[in-house]
């Protein structure tokens, strides 16, 4: 009986504690709480899902150096673009600087705000959605035409704005064409429904440049691969640096730091060498 009441006890106050923690992700906002390290949160690394934190890190193409890092527990890269790339471009006291980071960035209204703030984005456009699901025909295989306003669809036909809502605070505009989808012969290609609606917003403009500039470097994505993994490659197998050590957002930071000027230093040293840096003005001299 002793042993039973234990249990009971026992499991009462988990319960509480639960019950504490479902109170403050109400209370916060927040979807989830990590025992270990309160700031930490899930994230998704390739196939599996660890706790953590996410890395940003803007890297020279060149010289594969570390221009700028940020360290953040926010769960995806979406909206995290311009927020490292403009303090990069500062670094580099640079007018203009080109951006290259892969389709979990994109997001309209981030590739907007780096060009106001000249950088040069470029973004794969991620193909979603539910037509991609259901294997119909994509909105990238419609052709937007902006001097009459209109798409042409696959069948040739032309879909007129219509309608209009918000997303995220910006007027989505869409357009159909129910007459030509009425009587159009691979409409089952297209859409389940009786007529296709495509939408674009209205800044969409800014996505319409960004491709037009993938398509002129095509290969600056694969440029981007292996010049942003080299010093994530390199700090794991090197420094054998695979986890943090420190625990909280704050110590976090300062741990990358810290490993982010160990890299450069040693990228320098394997680029230079150590008697041309040391006899450079304003060397490894100048810096006792």
């Amino acid at each position: 009986m002793k042993n039973l009441a234990e249990k009971i006890a026992a499991i009462r106050e988990r319960r509480r504690r639960c019950e504490d923690m479902l109170a403050h992700l109400e209370q916060t906002g927040e979807d989830q709480i990590s025992l270990t390290d309160p700031d930490s949160r899930a994230m998704a690394a390739h196939t599996r899902v660890a706790v953590g934190y996410n890395v940003q890190v803007a890297v020279d193409t060149k010289h594969k150096l570390i221009v700028e890092q940020q360290v953040t527990n926010q769960v995806v890269d979406m909206g995290l673009l311009t927020q490292t790339a403009e303090p990069a471009k500062e670094v580099l006291g640079a007018e203009k600087i080109a951006v290259v980071a892969d389709k979990g960035y994109f997001k309209i209204e981030d590739i907007e705000a780096c060009e106001k703030a000249g950088l040069e984005p470029y973004v794969p456009r991620p193909q979603r959605g539910p037509s991609v699901k259901a294997g119909l025909f994509r909105k990238d295989e419609f052709e937007y035409d902006a001097v009459s306003d209109s798409f042409l669809c696959p069948a040739g036909q032309r879909l007129h704005a219509g309608s209009f809502s918000l997303l995220r605070g910006l007027k989505k505009i869409n357009y159909t064409n129910k007459l030509a989808c009425d009587d159009c012969a691979i409409r089952s290609r297209c859409t389940s429904r009786r007529f296709r609606t495509v939408s674009r917003l209205e800044n969409e403009a800014v996505l319409d440049r960004m491709q037009a500039r993938l398509a002129r470097r095509p290969g600056v994505l694969a440029r981007r691969r292996e010049s942003v993994e080299h010093p994530f490659g390199t700090i794991k197998q090197w420094m054998n640096q695979g986890a943090f050590l420190m625990r909280g957002l704050e110590k976090v930071r300062a741990e990358f730091s810290l490993t982010a000027l160990a890299y450069n230093l040693r990228r320098v040293l394997n680029l230079v060498g150590f008697t041309e840096l040391m006899e450079a003005p304003g060397g490894l001299k100048g810096c006792a």
